[in-house]
């Protein structure tokens, strides 16, 4: 027979007890394409994979759930000591504990072969009669007890269960869309597959030599403690942030500028390199507003003198009217205005004769804010106040709620080439 499904606790059924009983079944029967009769009389099909066991069916997938959510617990209660563990929340003493024991079965890797053995111990010393029954040991040393094998339907544990199913299933998606981004450079969907099968060819080869150099021992401790040190406390509060605003981040736009100047230069024809080049630039201003003008009406904008259709937030139609406009040539953002220098949104202006944009390229930001002495933000947005001065790489907090609000810049480039030709004007859409 089919095995049978999750008990029930013999109580007083509730509606929210009954909703949750309910709701496996909901969920499956929502879903589009799945019969709603099938094999349920414990007759499994001839396939020898797991996956194609039993025939696609509402039952059948509704009676397994409720088992597994029923059974799910000790993985979930396993999983939030190993990251109490290595998020320090057990104190410095546990996972210091932990860390030494892992540093030394790194040094002597053979005592691994008796792990199985320590782990069966461990559980029996754990639930020996002579230790307290109800669990309030671990209660007292902060560890929550380990989940009873008996789950019934409706109670807290289980929908403690289905809480973390339920979490469960949002990071493997988060994950799987992270990684999913990565795979058109891997499918030949860019144009940086090329690069990076070459990247890849060439440092498989230099690393077999090395293979027999490397420490495996030393490695494999640094490796194994790295993550405690990166999700101690004091690295997340302070040390990270520390060095990744005065190293990573100018280190990784850098090098993210510099391997785009390569691609460019690789799409570069015989005519660009035979002529003279240079590069031009244009500013992007924007303006936050503090204040919606949908939900004020007409106090928001008497108050900031905005200009356009002003909504919460960062937009270029919360310039004011009279100041600079969301596109300028000048670094301080008027020169070239009064001269015909105004740039639209399509980023089109005319160049002086005989020069010419370089056609196998587009506008790029200025992510390093080289500009600018403070430097810029990931995206490479300046911040300043409501009369542009005081730049900064990320906005004051009390810039956000003074009347006038805060304002951003940033620099795009585009590099030009010496044609000899008469005026080139060219329209570039901007995304």
């Amino acid at each position: 027979m089919y095995p049978s499904l999750a008990p029930t606790e013999p109580t007083t059924s509730t509606p929210a007890k009954t909703m949750l009983s309910n709701l496996p079944a909901m969920l499956l029967a929502s879903t589009v394409g799945i019969p709603t009769s099938g094999n349920f009389s414990g007759q499994r099909s001839s396939g020898i994979l797991i996956s194609t066991r039993d025939p696609l069916s509402i039952p059948i997938t509704t009676a397994n759930f409720r088992r597994f959510v029923s059974k799910v617990g000790p993985i979930f209660w396993l999983q939030d000591r190993i990251e109490e563990i290595l998020t320090w929340k057990r104190g410095w003493k546990v996972t210091t504990v932990w860390m030494a024991v892992y540093a030394f079965l790194c040094f002597f890797p053979r005592l691994i072969l008796l792990i199985p053995n320590t782990l069966l111990v461990a559980i029996l010393l754990s639930t020996y009669p002579t230790r307290v029954a109800d669990g309030s040991q671990d209660a007292k040393n902060g560890v929550s007890p380990a989940p009873s094998p008996q789950v019934f339907e409706g109670t807290a544990v289980w929908q403690a269960n289905l809480q973390g199913i339920q979490n469960l299933m949002g990071f493997v998606s988060d994950v799987d869309d992270a990684i999913l981004s990565l795979l058109p450079h891997l499918t030949y969907q860019t144009p940086y597959t090329p690069l990076l099968l070459t990247t890849s060819v060439i440092t498989l080869l230099l690393s077999i030599p090395l293979v027999y150099l490397v420490p495996f021992r030393l490695a494999a401790l640094f490796l194994g403690l790295f993550p405690f040190f990166f999700t101690h406390p004091f690295a997340q509060s302070t040390l990270l942030p520390a060095v990744n605003t005065t190293v990573i981040s100018p280190s990784w736009k850098a090098g993210f500028s510099w391997f785009y100047r390569i691609l460019d230069d690789d799409k570069l024809e015989d005519k660009h390199w035979r002529a003279e080049l240079r590069q031009v630039e244009v500013f992007e201003n924007e303006r936050w507003n503090p204040h919606s003008r949908e939900a004020s009406g007409s106090t928001a904008s008497a108050i900031s003198g905005l200009s356009g259709s002003g909504l919460i937030g960062w937009g270029k139609y919360n310039l004011k009217s009279g100041e600079r406009k969301a596109w300028t040539r000048g670094r301080d953002g008027w020169s070239g205005v009064a001269e015909g220098g105004d740039v639209s949104s399509c980023l089109t202006f005319a160049l002086d004769e005989g020069w010419s944009f370089v056609e196998t390229e587009d506008w790029r930001p200025d992510i390093t804010g080289s500009w600018s002495p403070c430097g810029a933000d990931d995206s490479g947005w300046i911040y300043t106040n409501d009369a542009w001065l005081d730049p900064r790489p990320t906005p004051l907090e009390e810039w956000k709620t003074l009347t006038g609000g805060m304002t951003r810049r940033r620099r795009w480039t585009h590099r030009i080439y010496y044609t000899g030709s008469p005026t080139d004007t060219r329209s570039f859409e901007f995304e």
